[in-house]
């Protein structure tokens, strides 16, 4: 929570994080999904409830109201063997209004699909790479923009002007990731990327206040 809290003070317009669902079904933030044990090798997140985690690990309602008093978004990476729970958990501790304003990733398109159907007020993410897209790039844009998919997510060499021109056309916002060293911020944020991640927060911040002036 430290980490996030100064992300915003740096300038941070939004947070990121990967969530997963305990034993007893509450979704917490961790990168990996594994727990040290004392006495056994380290263990999944799902298999080990909420009160035996250690402390460091927070849970989504404690990102969820930090990003509503600064009134950012979340995006969160969905982790883990069942989605649709997970997917559930992170919602239900939404109230309807403030859902638009969390964005659930997820790498295979057909649970992202399917979590639309199940979840009409959330925003969802195709979070995948351009080599994985089979039928193409103007074909997955169609797929997304005719199921109500609201973004997709690349990392950013698989960007090119061109190909977030060809997502806008269909109404599909692009986001990029890992854009680290201002090398990658500055094409990026050129290109017309509606979205950005990186683990420097000061130094997108910095490049994009440099690209669109001191307001953005």
């Amino acid at each position: 929570m430290d980490a996030f809290e100064l992300a915003l003070r740096l300038g941070a317009t939004g947070l990121e994080s990967d969530v997963w669902c305990t034993a007893d079904g509450v979704a917490v933030l961790d990168h990996d999904g594994r727990v040290a044990h004392r006495f056994a090798r380290s263990r999944s997140i799902a298999r080990v409830r909420r009160s035996d985690l250690p402390a460091h690990i927070p849970d989504w309602v404690d990102l969820f109201e930090l990003a509503r008093r600064h009134s950012v978004p979340v995006s969160l990476d969905i982790k883990g063997d069942d989605p649709d729970t997970i997917a559930d958990a992170v919602l239900d501790a939404v109230e309807p209004a403030w859902r638009p304003h969390v964005w659930l990733c997820h790498p295979d398109i057909d649970v992202t699909l399917r979590l639309r159907k199940r979840h009409r007020d959330a925003r969802l993410v195709d979070s995948t790479r351009l080599h994985r897209i089979a039928e193409g790039p103007e074909r997955r844009a169609a797929r997304l923009a005719n199921a109500g998919v609201d973004a997709i997510n690349m990392r950013i060499d698989d960007w090119n002007g061109g190909l977030t021109t060809l997502f806008h056309r269909f109404g599909v916002h692009t986001l990029g990731w890992d854009l680290q060293h201002e090398h990658q911020l500055r094409p990026g944020l050129r290109m017309g990327l509606d979205g950005i991640f990186s683990d420097h927060v000061d130094r997108m911040v910095d490049v994009a206040r440099d690209e669109f002036g001191p307001g953005v």
